[in-house]
């Protein structure tokens, strides 16, 4: 195993209602990335994802609330840490966030550039506007992005661009860790390939150790992510490797997901598209049993009463159900 840049141990993290109400979005998640690694994180929407991306910044605003959990990030444990400290040492330096339409939050009357300064004055008030944009220059043509982008106005620029420009802007402090929270959704298919090919570079070239990559494409993240987890009602219900975890399923809402979606790869592309029945559990008050429970076809009675606790196949490999690999396969196999 290669050094950690980014653990994660039994992280709960909360929303409270105007009305009081806990709602627990992150509910004892773990996880590890290593350098150099990437991690996808899938579900369909309302699963946590964004939340626990949030989450992963250790940086609570009202109404989400620490609960409880660890985050670890490069052997520094930043649960805990005044959160002044927090949005000056860690935020953009040790972690980086880009969230979901990331790109309409920019302010149309503000230049490219003016963004980069910003974001380098929060950690470096010293540094001049020449270092900045020489550093900015200097990184945006590294990443494919003419110069000249640092002088338009986002509204100058098409959506792809704007994309890659917030990315870039993101990573200008070389995080160690990147989070791109469904950094390709609302893109066309040439605009993904770019944005895809773009988080890629930024790994090979060393300006981020370790990435997580959030969506709700399940298929997408194989060509993107070394590992995959996946997400239902605040928790992970299974985990492996991306191969894994695309053409060979085990847990039911696993396989619900990619049955549900229309895949390009060989070997699956042919599969006939089926849906999830239901909707997901309200987090205000969580069945105590699988949470996937009133959607799964093969549900049994204990399903719905006893804590569903992670099944080790092997090799990092798991996934939280009550029936055996050999049993869940031979239940796939008789539809």
């Amino acid at each position: 195993m290669g050094k950690i840049m980014l653990e994660v141990n039994e992280l709960t993290t909360k929303y409270i209602t105007r009305f009081g109400e806990n709602v627990y979005a992150v509910d004892h998640v773990s996880l590890k990335v290593e350098e150099g690694k990437s991690l996808g994180i899938a579900g369909e929407s309302g699963c946590g994802k964004s939340t626990l991306a949030l989450s992963l910044m250790g940086y609570y605003f009202a109404p989400l609330h620490y609960t409880s959990g660890e985050i670890i990030i490069d052997g520094q444990k930043i649960t805990g840490m005044d959160p002044d400290d927090i949005r000056r040492k860690i935020l953009g330096k040790e972690i980086a966030y880009i969230p979901q339409a990331a790109m309409n939050a920019l302010n149309p009357t503000l230049k490219i550039i003016h963004f980069i300064e910003d974001v380098i004055h929060a950690h470096d008030p010293k540094a001049t506007k020449k270092e900045i944009y020489e550093l900015a220059r200097e990184r945006f043509a590294i990443l494919g992005l003419p110069e000249e982008v640092l002088q338009k106005y986002p509204v100058e620029l098409s959506g792809g661009m704007k994309q890659r420009t917030v990315i870039a802007t993101s990573v200008i402090l070389s995080p160690k860790v990147l989070i791109a929270d469904e950094p390709s959704s609302a893109l066309d298919v040439t605009s993904q390939k770019m944005v895809i090919k773009m988080l890629k570079d930024l790994m090979e070239k060393g300006f981020v150790k370790a990435m997580i990559f959030i969506t709700h494409e399940l298929p997408l993240l194989y060509n993107v992510t070394d590992d995959i987890m996946v997400m239902y009602a605040g928790q992970i219900v299974e985990k492996g490797t991306a191969r894994e975890v695309v053409f060979d399923p085990l847990h039911p809402y696993s396989k619900g997901l990619m049955g549900a979606i229309i895949v390009p790869e060989s070997g699956v592309r042919n599969v006939k598209l089926t849906a999830i029945p239901g909707t997901p559990p309200n987090l205000k008050n969580p069945p105590s049993g699988c949470r996937f429970a009133d959607r799964c076809k093969y549900v049994q009675p204990e399903c719905k009463v006893r804590s569903i606790d992670f099944r080790d196949v092997g090799n990092g490999r798991a996934y939280r159900c009550i029936f055996s690999e050999e049993q869940l396969r031979k239940a796939y196999q008789n539809g």
